[in-house]
């Protein structure tokens, strides 16, 4: 009997064994980055061949793992490795890092109006000078909002192409590519930059759309749609796909986009985990871009309200939160009473006022699939009994994709749960999301009632008073990585936003929703994201040699003020404030930062001389020290103190300011803090005699010994009469330790990916 037992524990030893030998030899796609690509004509492309040659062993192998070549903007390939060739090429000299290819998630009538930008000051020849890339699920060609009547030819600078079977590009849609790394492909997906997902099309059209009049989602928010720069080209880089968005696929896009002449890049799309700057793809792409003068606009995640979830955080991108502009949809549940009881939804379906049976989910449980009233009531499809729902309208105690309640033949759905007060969801059946005590009288008037009766009514608009207001979904800070950078940078309209959709995408959230609209109302940091590459691309426009770090402060430091009273987490919500693309075009001064403020950055983040020198291509890069230190002498738009629990509040900041406004002009400094926190800004006054002349000061805040303290912020504003450049200064307390590690940053609550019901189309749980 024992040597039974042992026999098979030895058998089952060695089946597991060969089962994680196997996996290890498993070949994957991973990312070998290796920083700049070398000057020259040098072959890049035979370089990474004869090094997976080398490590492979032969021609064909290397041959058949090569996936993608990075050459044109940057240095590294992306190849199907095993476990044992990945810790070859991690221990290779050149080597910076080797990424697995994970999958990343993608995170308007009136939103541009609600900015007070209803119309540019720019000509359609300075907007169409500008090319916006987007690397998204790519895009719908014959959109109205993709035509280009009167647009003259791309660019001279345009050096990209139009690739794909059964699509056009224009002078509008100048180019257009696609990228499958793993090669997956669904029924739904297209094998071209065509979007069968509808996010990228909402995601373009916002941030360059033509005009197009009469536009709505089944006659709801009816107006003029319309992009921030409706005469600027767009350039679609297709990297995520039904499944998501590879890694290597990003990395490729970045390649080709910053090596075809983008001027901006629009990324709505993250990872949930926070990477280190050189094994994050978007990080590196985006420094790459912004090596070339190219400003990448980032979303800044939908894990919000939770801290340390905001996500794309390095300090050469643009991190963008969501908030809700003055107007919300509402759908009216009407009982048999004449009750009535509002609701968050974008109802398009008309029952005419007329009354139908209501009955509560947990009256109608199927018993023979075992369920019971207290799994019935959460409306899951198979807990229901069909016959006791059908031509019914449901009362459920739980938000659902309405999808459910179509399958056991109910005609609507009334749903009680606070889980989201700031948004509406779109619904494919007649539905609408009340609160949980609203759903509780419901459900008093079904047991009090012999024969209860409801209506729910086609959706309408109303007006937001609080708005803007950071949704509750939107990614938070603090930074998880830097926590002297303050993260997120700006907030943008990001909530019920009004673009143009792809036909074939499920309008709704059931991703069975068959019906087609060319536009749709969606909600995410995927949606703010373009609001703020569209903004970024007026900037660039109108100043074409401004640097990134310029066009990036400009629309920072010219941002509306947000009411702190709405915002418990202040800053660690919205930023620098609510961007104003009409004033960004005028800020003053600006907070200009190149590459080699960066690397002096990365220096104090712990990378060495080597590494730097092989992300800049520039031997005359040097870390005087690779001990970790403050970034507090980076020259950011923004002011981020940490403080370790029961530490007094210090910290010395360095900032030099450009001239961008008048020749001859002289701006004093106006700081303001809580009463217990000092401030000194030296010199308190700073004298310019032209445009693009430098002048420097420090800034020294200084306060009490602060332990468990949340974020208590204020302002330090530059004016000279004309305008007021203003920088948030945030202070707020950390673990001891925590200034250069992650270690200590709370766990992610992975509860919110969503609704989970519908990370098909990416209305949230993607960015």
């Amino acid at each position: 009997m024992a040597d039974s037992k042992l026999h098979s524990l030895f058998y089952t030893l060695l089946l597991a064994a060969f089962v994680l030998n196997c996996h290890g030899q498993e070949r994957k796609v991973h990312i070998v980055y290796m920083g700049e690509r070398p000057q020259g004509d040098f072959p890049v492309a035979s370089m990474h061949h004869s090094m997976l040659q080398n490590v492979l062993g032969s021609t064909l192998s290397a041959k058949e793992s090569l996936v993608y070549s990075y050459g044109r903007s940057f240095n590294g390939f992306a190849a199907k490795l095993t476990d044992e060739e990945v810790a070859m090429f991690s221990e290779m000299e050149g080597v910076i890092s080797v990424i697995p290819n994970h999958k990343l998630k993608i995170h308007t009538t009136r939103s541009w109006d609600f900015m007070g930008f209803s119309k540019g000051k720019l000509s359609s020849s300075q907007e169409g000078s500008v090319i916006i890339g987007l690397l998204d699920t790519g895009i719908w060609p014959e959109s109205a909002s993709f035509n280009d009547r009167g647009l003259s030819p791309p660019p001279a600078k345009w050096k990209g192409i139009c690739t794909g079977a059964n699509f056009t590009c224009n002078n509008k849609i100048i180019g257009a590519r696609y990228y499958n790394s793993e090669n997956i492909y669904e029924v739904t997906d297209f094998h071209s930059p065509r979007d069968s997902e509808g996010h990228g099309t909402h995601t373009s059209s916002t941030a360059a759309g033509r005009e197009v009049p009469y536009a709505s989602y089944y006659g709801l928010a009816e107006g003029t749609a319309r992009g921030g720069v409706p005469n600027a080209r767009i350039a679609m880089y297709k990297v995520c796909w039904s499944d998501g968005c590879a890694t290597a696929d990003i990395l490729a896009a970045f390649d080709d986009a910053i090596a075809d002449g983008v001027d901006i890049i629009s990324v709505s799309l993250g990872s949930d985990f926070p990477f280190e700057y050189f094994e994050d793809p978007i990080a590196i792409g985006s420094f790459h871009a912004m090596k070339y003068g190219i400003l990448t606009s980032n979303s800044a995640g939908n894990s919000g309200p939770d801290p340390y979830s905001v996500s794309n955080f390095a300090p050469w991108t643009l991190t963008v939160a969501a908030s809700s502009i003055d107007r919300k949809f509402v759908a009216q549940a009407v009982l048999g009473n004449g009750i009535t009881y509002p609701g968050l939804s974008i109802n398009s379906f008309d029952l005419n006022g007329i009354s139908y049976p209501l009955i509560w989910g947990g009256d109608a449980a199927n018993y023979s699939a075992g369920a019971n009233p207290d799994i019935a009531r959460f409306c899951a499809a198979d807990a229901l009994n069909s016959y006791k729902v059908e031509g019914k309208i449901v009362l459920c105690e739980s938000l659902l994709d309405g999808s459910d309640i179509l399958a056991v033949n109910g005609l609507g759905t009334i749903m009680a749960d606070s889980v989201f007060t700031d948004l509406a969801f779109s619904y494919p059946l007649p539905a609408t999301l009340i609160s949980k005590e609203n759903g509780q009288d419901i459900l008093d008037y079904i047991r009090s009632t012999e024969y209860p009766i409801a209506t729910i009514m086609f959706g309408e608009t109303w007006k937001d008073a609080m708005a803007p207001k950071v949704v509750s979904f939107s990614s938070r800070g603090p930074n998880p990585i830097t926590v002297d950078i303050l993260k997120p940078d700006i907030t943008a309209p990001g909530v019920d936003i009004l673009a143009s959709w792809s036909p074939v995408a499920p309008p709704s959230l059931d991703p069975e929703d068959t019906r087609s609209v060319s536009f749709n109302i969606i909600s995410g940091t995927s949606m703010s994201c373009p609001h703020a590459s569209g903004s970024a691309a007026y900037v660039k426009a109108a100043h074409p040699n401004w640097s990134p770090s310029s066009i990036k402060s400009a629309l920072m430091t010219t941002a509306y003020v947000m009411d702190s009273r709405k915002q418990e987490d202040l800053e660690f919500a919205y930023g620098s404030g609510h961007i104003n693309p009409a004033q960004a075009i005028d800020p003053g001064l600006v907070y200009d930062a190149t590459e080699v403020d960066y690397v002096n950055f990365l220096c104090k983040q712990g990378y060495n001389t080597t590494i730097i020198r092989q992300i800049t291509g520039d031997n005359s890069s040097v870390c005087n020290s690779t001990e970790p230190g403050r970034a507090w002498d980076l020259n950011y738009p923004s002011f981020s103190l940490a403080i370790e629990d029961g530490q007094p509040i210090y910290g010395v900041f360095t900032r030099t300011v450009t001239n961008v406004g008048s020749p001859s002009s002289t701006y004093t400094v106006r700081p303001y803090m809580p009463a217990s926190v000092s401030v000194d800004v030296e010199p308190q006054s700073l004298s310019f005699s032209a445009v693009g002349e430098q002048k420097s000061f420090t800034v020294k805040v200084t306060g009490p010994k602060i332990a468990q303290q949340p974020i208590m912020s204020g302002a330090i504003v530059w004016e000279d009469g004309v305008h007021q450049v203003r920088s948030p200064v945030v202070i707020y307390n950390i673990l001891p330790g925590a200034v250069h590690s992650s270690d200590s940053m709370p766990q992610k609550n992975q509860k919110f990916k969503g609704p989970s019901m519908h990370t098909k189309n990416g209305i949230l749980g993607r960015h």
